[in-house]
């Protein structure tokens, strides 16, 4: 800011950038790992304020976060927040991007159909192999989940992430995939104020992850409350700076049952299936309407 005021040849009474207004340019105009873009939007509020001071339309003037917009027009980029009521099969999930942490929401949607996963959003490889982890291991739990296994193959489920346009990967997102198709197939909501990052393996599992620094960063700055992690990464909590450990509750998990147990609003209620009765069961009802079909035709 000094430099750009020597630069414009203004004067530091005319000429006042507040804390704020340089918050709201690196979160909504710039989107690097440097500063290059943000020495340029600074330049760009010094020379509008200076033809403001030439002209005489002010004698002074304070950029703050309220009237930035008023010099640098409409805003570039935005940032995630967190949702503003618990969904069902909506789940905050944390990426780690070349410019820092993001939100990622990740949505899932059930509908009738035969079995299939769809799955959405320009995924690579690595995520998309992430979800048919959390798929397989979401069925292997079902009675647990109060769900019985033959339902899913009446059901299709649809994963989205969105921003489609933006690739991801990577298998950091498994826990959040996990959350959200629990979710939807037991119509339980999933907390807005949570997120999680973690890999989940086929035992259901978390699995450590990278980046965690940027992903509690982005957390915290979008309103987050309490952010899951795997066990394993609790290792790198003391890099993490205080402001960020202070303002969240970061709570270390090692297998899914404790992430569904802190994410979803209630507890899926476990149901008993006993695959041979449900057979026998099924076997009886097919012979009972053979025999009424006989009977009609007897008559």
């Amino acid at each position: 800011v000094a430099k750009q005021i020597k630069n414009h040849g203004l004067k530091e009474k005319e000429f006042k950038i507040e804390d704020s207004a340089l918050t709201g340019m690196i979160r909504y105009y710039t989107r690097e790992a440097g500063v290059r873009n943000l020495e340029r939007e600074i330049a760009k509020v010094a020379r509008k304020s200076l033809t403001k001071i030439v002209k005489k339309e002010a004698e002074n003037v304070t950029v703050t976060g309220d009237n930035l917009e008023d010099f640098l027009g409409v805003r570039k980029h935005r940032y995630g927040l967190a949702e503003e009521k618990d969904q069902i099969g909506v789940v905050t999930g944390l990426a780690y991007t070349s410019v820092g942490g993001e939100l990622l929401q990740i949505e899932a949607l059930r509908l009738p159909g035969k079995g299939r996963m769809k799955t959405t959003g320009k995924l690579g490889d690595v995520m998309k192999e992430s979800i048919d982890a959390a798929s397989s291991y979401v069925r292997s739990i079902s009675p647990q989940i109060g769900v019985k296994p033959p339902k899913f193959d009446t059901l299709d489920i649809h994963v989205h992430v969105p921003d489609g346009a933006t690739p991801k990967d990577g298998p950091s997102a498994g826990l959040a995939m996990v959350t959200s198709i629990v979710s939807v197939l037991t119509q339980i909501p999933v907390r807005r104020d949570i997120a999680m990052t973690g890999e989940v393996s086929l035992r259901g599992n978390a699995m450590p992850i990278g980046g965690l620094k940027e992903k509690l960063l982005a957390a915290l700055r979008g309103g987050i409350t309490t952010v899951l992690i795997p066990q394993e990464n609790e290792k790198d909590l003391p890099d993490i700076p205080d402001n960020v450990k202070e303002g969240l509750t970061i709570i270390p998990v090692n297998h899914v049952s404790e992430v569904l147990e802190h994410a979803l609003v209630s507890k899926p209620k476990a149901i008993e299936w006993d695959e041979a009765a449900q057979e026998a069961a099924e076997a009886a009802a097919i012979k009972a309407r053979a025999g009424g079909m006989d009977a009609t035709t007897t008559h």
